[in-house]
C-alpha cells in the first residue's frame, strides 16, 4: 500500500496477476465441481481461493478471486466461461438494436444483487487479517474489474478473439452505438469495482486486457473516456473516517499497451501496470507522470532455469528504481501450467533483493 501511494519500502512488494487459481493444485482440488462463475459467486469458495497463493507463495497482497464478466452475470447477461477458451456469450451484441436493448439494463443491479461479492470480500479481509497477524505485517486485498473496452470486445464478438476486429469495426462503423455500449459498461464494471472497495478491498486494479489492439488515437477518442468513468466510481466513494488515507490506490493495467502508456497514465490512478514487452525504466520515460510502476516479468521466465529467472528478476527490480516506487508483478497472468515452486522462488528473490 505504501508503494502504491508513492513511498519506496526497503523490500519491494510483490504479487501476481492470476496468482489465485489454476496453477495451484489446491485450487484444482477445490474446483473439481461447478462452473467458474458459480465459484466466483460462492463467498466461502472465493475467499478460500483468494487466500491460497498468499499462504503458499508469501506474496504481499491478495487479488480477489473473480472474473471480469461476473458483473455482467449479476445483471442477467447470459455468459459462461468455457474451459480453455474464456467468456462466451449466448447473445452477442452484433447490431445497434442489440446494444440498445442491452444498455436498458440498470447497472445498479450490480450492487442490488452483489451481496455475495460483499460477503466474499468481508470473509477474505477477515482471513487476511488472521494471516497478517501471523506474519506481523498487513496483507491488503486488491479488488479488480475489467475495463469497458475489453468487456465490449467480448460482448460484440461473443467470445475471445485474436484481433478484436468486431469491436474495432463497431468503433468506426457506428460510433454512437459504441459510445452507448462503453458508457453502459463503464457503469456496470465501475459499480463492481466500487462494490469490492466499499466492502473492504484496500486497493483496486482495472484490467484492459485487449486495449493493445488499438491505435493510440482510437484509444484516446473511443476508450479512454469510458475507462475514466469506470475508475470514477471508486473515486466517488467516501474514504472511511480515521482510515489515515485520503484516497484508495488505483492501478490500471493493459496487455500490449506500450504505445498507450502515456494515455493510460492520464487517468486518475496511482500506479500503472506495464506488460513484459517494455522495460520499466523505458516505461517511466513514456508515462510522463510521477506514478508507481507495477510489473513486469515475462510469464515465460517462470519456466526458465533458476539462474536465468533470477537474473531477469534482478534486472526488473533495478529498472523499477527509475520510478517513484515499484510493485513487482508479472507482465501478464500466471500461466496455468507454471510450477508453483518457481512462483515462490520469484517471491523470495524479490524479497531478498536490495536497491544498490
Amino acid at each position: 500500500m505504501r508503494a502504491l501511494r508513492g513511498e519506496r519500502p526497503d523490500v519491494a512488494p510483490v504479487w501476481f496477476m492470476r496468482q489465485a487459481g489454476r496453477s495451484l493444485p489446491e485450487y484444482r482440488a477445490l474446483r473439481s465441481r461447478g462452473t467458474m462463475i458459480e465459484a466466483c459467486l460462492d463467498p466461502a469458495l472465493a475467499s478460500e481461493i483468494t487466500l491460497q497463493p498468499v499462504r503458499r507463495h508469501g506474496v504481499d497482497a491478495a487479488i480477489f478471486f473473480s472474473d471480469i464478466v461476473v458483473p455482467l452475470a449479476l445483471i442477467g447477461i447470459d455468459v459462461e466461461i468455457a474451459a480453455g477458451r474464456g467468456p462466451v456469450f449466448s447473445h452477442p451484441l452484433r447490431t445497434a438494436a442489440d446494444i440498445a436493448k442491452a444498455v436498458e439494463i440498470d447497472p445498479a443491479l450490480v450492487r442490488e444483487r452483489g451481496e455475495v461479492i460483499v460477503d466474499a470480500v468481508a470473509r477474505t479481509t477477515d482471513m487476511l487479517a488472521e494471516e497478517a497477524a501471523g506474519r506481523g505485517e498487513p496483507l491488503p486485498l486488491i479488488g479488480f474489474a475489467g475495463a469497458p473496452f475489453t468487456l465490449a470486445a467480448y460482448l460484440v464478438e461473443g467470445g475471445p478473439s485474436k484481433d478484436h476486429l468486431a469491436a474495432r469495426r463497431l468503433i468506426h462503423d457506428d460510433p454512437a452505438a459504441w459510445r452507448a455500449l462503453t458508457a453502459w459498461l463503464a457503469e456496470v464494471t465501475g459499480q463492481f469495482l466500487a462494490l469490492q472497495v466499499s466492502a473492504g478491498a484496500s486497493a483496486a486494479q482495472l484490467f484492459d486486457s485487449w486495449a493493445g489492439a488499438l491505435a493510440p488515437a482510437v484509444y484516446r477518442e473511443s476508450v479512454l473516456p469510458a475507462s475514466a468513468a469506470a475508475l470514477r466510481a471508486v473515486r466517488e466513494l467516501a474514504v472511511p473516517a480515521g482510515s489515515g488515507i485520503d484516497r484508495v490506490p488505483l492501478i490500471h493495467f493493459g496487455v500490449g499497451t506500450g504505445e498507450l502508456l502515456a494515455d493510460m497514465a492520464s487517468l486518475d490512478i496511482d500506479a500503472i501496470g506495464v506488460d513484459y514487452r517494455v522495460r520499466l525504466d523505458d516505461a517511466v520515460g513514456r508515462i510522463g507522470r510521477d506514478l508507481t510502476v507495477q510489473g513486469n516479468l515475462d510469464p515465460a521466465l517462470l519456466f526458465a532455469p533458476e539462474p536465468v529467472r533470477t537474473a531477469a528478476v534482478h534486472d526488473i527490480l533495478a529498472a523499477g528504481t527509475a520510478a517513484r516506487a515499484h510493485v513487482f508483478n508479472l507482465g501478464h497472468g500466471v500461466p496455468m501450467d507454471a510450477d508453483p515452486d518457481a512462483i515462490g522462488a520469484v517471491v523470495r528473490t524479490v524479497h531478498e533483493w536490495r536497491m544498490p
